[in-house]
């Protein structure tokens, strides 16, 4: 375990972090990183670097091997991880659906008990559509006709129904169209600056200047280091 002093105002501490092989090889190793409200993160590197890898780890979708990572100072405990996965959503390259229309998808994340105290907000939903330029009527649409990019909408607006305290982004724009990614950049950002909880992201995305308009820091793999993300003149 790290001997650093616990942040006390992360939300979401990373300590040394380490993913292996079976065969003991290091896929990464000794990566930290501390999420705090409103913190605007963006993951940048090249392809195979362990950016998911991290993310993942993050999501604690994957056992790690090295290192730890503490929820709100502490280590967490398996009883509590529907509550983290509640508070911490992970946003895959390639959404999975549920057979059914696109309402039903927005509303299967509330059925479990962790989110039963959470409501469908139908008025936010179709402001947020109108946003993507899609009619009300694209709640009713079958989830097997839609888009690899509509797919994406729909697995982002169910993420913020749960108003999460961090979204953790896996390129989710890569199957968008330029339009498209532009509005998916705007809603995060605008949910960002309008919820009263102060939430923030981590977002893996091999465009720069994505990074760089979207973020306010930049983590470059696969050192794992941190830097600001420098102000336009």
């Amino acid at each position: 375990m790290s001997e650093e002093p616990i942040d006390p105002d992360s939300i979401l501490e990373a300590r040394q972090i380490g993913r292996q092989t079976a065969a003991g090889q290091w896929l990464i190793r000794d990566i930290s990183l501390a999420v705090h409200p409103g913190d605007r993160i963006a993951i940048v590197g090249p392809t195979g670097s362990g950016k998911t890898l991290f993310l993942r780890s993050l999501a604690m979708l994957d056992d790690i091997q090295e290192g730890e990572l503490l929820f709100h100072g502490n280590p967490l405990k398996d009883k509590e991880l529907p509550e983290f996965r509640s508070q911490v959503v992970y946003l895959q390259q390639r959404p999975v659906l549920i057979e059914g229309t696109v309402e039903d998808n927005l509303k299967f994340a509330l059925q479990f008990q962790v989110n039963q105290h959470k409501s469908h907000d139908i008025a936010a939903v179709i402001s947020l559509l109108s946003t993507f330029d899609r009619p009300e009527s694209f709640l009713q649409r079958q989830s097997s006709a839609l888009s690899g990019g509509e797919g994406q909408i729909v697995a982002l607006l169910r993420a913020l129904s749960l108003s999460p305290q961090i979204l953790l982004l896996d390129e989710p724009t890569s199957g968008l169209d330029p339009g498209t990614t532009k509005q998916f950049e705007a809603i995060i950002l605008k949910w960002l600056s309008t919820s009263d909880q102060s939430p923030a992201f981590v977002w893996i995305t091999h465009d720069h200047s994505q990074a760089d308009h979207v973020a306010r820091q930049i983590m470059t793999f696969p050192e794992g280091t941190i830097s600001p993300v420098q102000e336009s003149p």
